[in-house]
């Protein structure tokens, strides 16, 4: 029987384990947290599905995967939706035609709703990098609008950065709908797990040709030497998929990969509602980027007069200080580092890094 080493026991790592396992691989799987599902997941507080990294929302446009993950859960349907709150006025986020009536009189919303559809279509996107550029000040005055109060202050919270420091084209994906559409994702599939996250991953790694290791830190029994792998001093000759961050395991030999990470605060209210969506992102006031309140992500478990939320505070990352590493700041110094980890496993060919930390780039859970 074949055997393989797993780094990591998330969706990229869980996923390859019961593939693997099914086509008669001997699977061992070590995470160092001390549960299984990686950021993705959640536990019961109060009777109220909690997740502990944050929101996680499954929406995908493959079937494939959807049905690959059936096996491991049953769902119901969910469609997210967000909320920005401007100052006490709630408008939904992508900006749409609803969001513009919220912000405009009525008057000047109509003609600049009117402006969108003939020039771009109803039903369809466009960028506020593209309406900036027009001559019409009506539409670029909206892209203005969206850019100072949707997403300048909501992008330097999240990254810690200007937005003239990020990626230029960072703009070209910023969308308004020119509809009323106000679902956050418009995936062909879109559903939560009905028992949670971490049901689904207990579910996926049951079998019989996997082993599960958790407290098990990667970087403390596995090291690279002479272009070769040693698990606890031995000599490892077959496969190794690796979802930890790539620099940790060569023991940041060309410096830190650069990441956001985040602090959260649970907070308990006693009251059935704390407010009008699952989400609601604070764009420009608090220092939290958004409140996630757990309740609204789920039929399962509900209970009265009793509600958690979570806020999020994005800061940077530092290694070896009980952080976890969350979205790779992407430029050209860190890929240039990134390139040198990767150029290190030309001539180790058992070495397999894969997932968001393994590959250095924000990767949706259905990929």
């Amino acid at each position: 029987m074949n055997k393989v080493l797993i780094i990591g026991a998330g969706f990229s790592g869980s996923t390859c384990a019961r593939i693997l396992a099914e086509a008669n691989w001997q699977v061992e799987i070590i995470d160092k947290l001390n549960h299984v599902g990686g950021n993705a997941f959640d536990f019961l507080e109060d009777d109220i599905l909690c997740h502990k990294y944050g929101p996680h929302i499954f929406h995908t446009n493959s079937k494939q995967v959807f049905d690959f993950l059936s096996n491991y859960t049953n769902w119901f349907k969910y469609e997210h939706e967000v909320l920005a709150n401007l100052n006490g006025t709630f408008v939904p986020v992508p900006f749409n035609l609803t969001s513009l009536e919220k912000v405009y009189e009525k008057e000047k919303a109509e003609q600049i709703k009117n402006l969108l559809i003939e020039n771009y279509g109803y039903g369809n996107k466009v960028s506020i990098l593209e309406l900036l550029q027009t001559t019409n000040k009506n539409l670029t005055e909206v892209a203005q609008f969206v850019k100072d109060n949707i997403f300048s202050f909501y992008t330097k919270k999240q990254w810690g950065r200007e937005i003239e420091e990020l990626d230029k084209n960072i703009l070209s994906r910023v969308p308004i709908y020119i509809s009323t559409e106000q679902r956050y994702f418009t995936d062909t599939f879109q559903f939560q797990p009905e028992d949670g996250y971490t049901k689904m991953f207990e579910n996926m790694l049951n079998h019989k040709n996997i082993k599960v290791s958790l407290n098990t830190n990667a970087n403390l029994i596995l090291k690279f030497e002479d272009n070769k792998f040693l698990l606890n001093g031995q000599v490892i000759e077959y496969p190794i998929i690796c979802t930890a961050p790539i620099d940790e395991i060569f023991n940041h030999k060309f410096g830190n990969l650069p990441y956001r990470t985040l602090r959260f605060d649970f907070e308990k209210h006693n009251i059935d509602s704390y407010q009008l969506g699952a989400v609601v992102n604070y764009t420009i006031s608090e220092q939290y980027t958004r409140i996630s309140e757990f309740k609204k992500f789920t039929t399962k478990n509900q209970v009265k007069d009793k509600t958690i939320i979570i806020k999020e505070y994005p800061f940077e990352y530092e290694p070896n200080k009980n952080q976890i590493p969350y979205y790779p700041i992407v430029n050209q110094q860190s890929l240039k580092m990134y390139e040198n980890y990767v150029d290190m496993l030309k001539n180790t060919p058992n070495f397999y890094p894969l997932g968001r930390l393994g590959k250095y780039k924000y990767i949706n859970m259905d990929i």
